[in-house]
């Protein structure tokens, strides 16, 4: 079974050009690879939207999506509306309070889909999480936006960590089995193990943040997706990058 990844879109609005990026042409041109690839499955895990979260632009992607005919899951980032996103996405069944946080059966694998977008997780869905790993079996696949970790990022790691990595990491590590967790929101490429849980931060397709840099700091404009690959007891993941629509080439 093949699912792909991709991350922290920021779509603006029609026409406009974030950061001198053509955000709506990286989208398009990931999609295009995404359907050569011709995954089982597609993963959007957070940040759709440039700032917040609207629904044209969430009513955009999902034509986008809807047309490639590859069966999809979103999750919300900091710079989404999760109550807007499900709304567009027709997933307002899947809501909990203002949270989108949901079990979905990929393949013969269970996938976790969690909501991360107000930085932290409400307790109710921290206590379903609890739920979810109690009555699990099997090595599991998480989807989150916010890397449950510091990742060495300085920039990211003082202004904008997760915080409630201490409760997360309780619950992941209290599993008596493997946890495979797939995120973004850093702008980076990252690997990760602590304990059972192995973190794989997926670069975005707006631009990806320099990790050693105290301040805000672009790295490069390359985009990327990452492709899983589940086979029984096997499982694989790769990054492939792209180059992305930048206005000013090399500036």
């Amino acid at each position: 079974m093949k699912i792909i990844q991709i991350t922290d879109l920021h779509i603006d609005v029609e026409g406009e050009l974030p950061f001198d990026i053509d955000v709506r042409k990286n989208f398009l041109k990931i999609i295009k690879k995404v359907e050569a690839l011709a995954p089982q499955h597609l993963v959007i895990s957070g940040d759709l939207c440039y700032r917040d979260g609207e629904s044209s632009i969430y009513d955009w992607i999902k034509e986008v999506i809807d047309a490639s005919g590859i069966p999809y899951s979103v999750i919300s980032g900091n710079h989404d509306r999760s109550s807007i996103m499900a709304k567009a996405f027709k997933l307002e069944h899947l809501m909990t309070d203002e949270e989108l946080f949901y079990a979905k059966k990929i393949g013969k694998s269970t996938c976790l889909f969690l909501d991360s977008s107000n930085g932290y997780h409400s307790t109710k869905q921290l206590n379903w999480l609890k739920r979810q790993l109690k009555n699990a079996k099997d090595e599991l696949f998480v989807f989150m936006h916010h890397p449950p970790i510091l990742a060495g990022v300085p920039f990211m790691d003082t202004k904008y960590a997760l915080q409630d990595i201490d409760a997360i990491q309780e619950i992941f590590f209290a599993y008596p089995n493997n946890i495979n967790v797939f995120t973004g929101h850093y702008h980076i490429e990252k690997t990760i193990r602590i304990n059972n849980v192995l973190i794989q931060i997926t670069p975005s397709i707006f631009f990806q943040i320099d990790q050693e840099s105290e301040e805000f700091k672009v790295d490069h404009h390359h985009i990327a997706l990452r492709e899983i690959e589940i086979n029984n007891n096997h499982f694989s993941t790769t990054l492939k990058y792209f180059s992305g629509f930048k206005k000013y080439p090399g500036s």
